[in-house]
């Protein structure tokens, strides 16, 4: 009950509903499309590869969206370098996310666990993949984090993740009438700002958003690429998590508001796919 109220007290925000209906009445007008009721599949396909190029280059791995498009088909590969892993990893991770409706809800810990898993391989030793930080170590990212002083948002504590994550099933399990942009920006946030891993947190944090973002219905056609939102967004999205971060609820609504226009923008990139799709011509985003 004390997640349920919290949750409301967010919701009513300055700004946060109005930026909530205009998310969802994006994400509305999209399931419209023509190409929607004709070549569903294909569009969640090339929208599923704008997302991975997109969330790739948040995390410090750009390549060509073709070079994507074919490895997400078995007809290329990402180099073996630590950008190739990392963007490898995000195809992964995306994959893992497709695969998890439900699952973020029955079992919240294991269904992160799970997505670090594949998005971390290669990038840590096998010992560190799906479990939490543990006391000594610090994750090697979000020096884009800042403060209000210019100096990067400080990670919690490894003894702090238990009762954090805890919290983090909480909010998973947020009951229906909680929007669906809410919870899922909430749970991005935490995982980003949290950063309960050595490192692939932005990475997670993006898979579990999308999984939530299409399994509470905000946008069940898997079509809008929010990803690309947050990418075209620059510096304003890290240092909106880092406002949330910070914990005031001016800097919790800023980033449910950054959040709700990558959504928009996403839908619109969205609609570039559908149009891609239903004149059969792909272009690079």
């Amino acid at each position: 009950m004390a997640a349920a109220a919290a949750l409301e007290r967010i919701t009513a925000l300055p700004g946060v509903a109005a930026a909530v209906d205009e998310a969802r009445e994006a994400c509305t007008r999209l399931r419209w499309h023509p190409a929607l009721r004709r070549k569903a599949d294909a569009a969640r396909a090339e929208a599923g590869v704008r997302a991975v190029r997109s969330s790739a280059a948040l995390a410090g791995a750009r390549f060509p969206l073709d070079l994507v498009r074919n490895v997400a088909r078995g007809a290329d590969t990402f180099p073996g370098d630590a950008a190739g892993r990392t963007a490898l990893g995000v195809l992964r991770t995306h994959a893992e996310a497709e695969a998890l409706p439900g699952a973020w809800e029955r079992s919240p810990l294991q269904a992160l666990a799970r997505l670090h898993v594949v998005a971390a391989a290669g990038l840590v030793p096998d010992d560190a993949l799906g479990r939490p930080r543990v006391a000594g170590e610090l994750p090697g990212e979000g020096a884009d984090l800042l403060t209000a002083s210019g100096a990067p948002l400080p990670a919690p504590d490894a003894e702090e993740l238990p009762g954090r994550l805890a919290a983090l099933g909480d909010l998973l399990a947020a009951p229906a009438s909680v929007p669906a942009l809410v919870v899922a920006g909430l749970v991005h946030a935490e995982i980003a700002t949290l950063r309960p891993f050595v490192t692939g947190n932005g990475v997670v944090a993006r898979a579990l958003c999308r999984a939530i973002v299409v399994g509470r219905g905000l946008d069940p056609t898997g079509v809008v690429v929010w990803e690309f939102g947050l990418l075209a967004a620059g510096p304003p999205y890290p240092l909106a998590l880092a406002g949330y971060g910070r914990g005031s609820a001016e800097g919790v609504a800023d980033w449910l508001a950054l959040f709700a226009r990558a959504v928009v923008d996403g839908a619109a990139e969205g609609g570039r796919v559908a149009d891609a799709v239903l004149t059969g011509r792909l272009r690079p985003a």
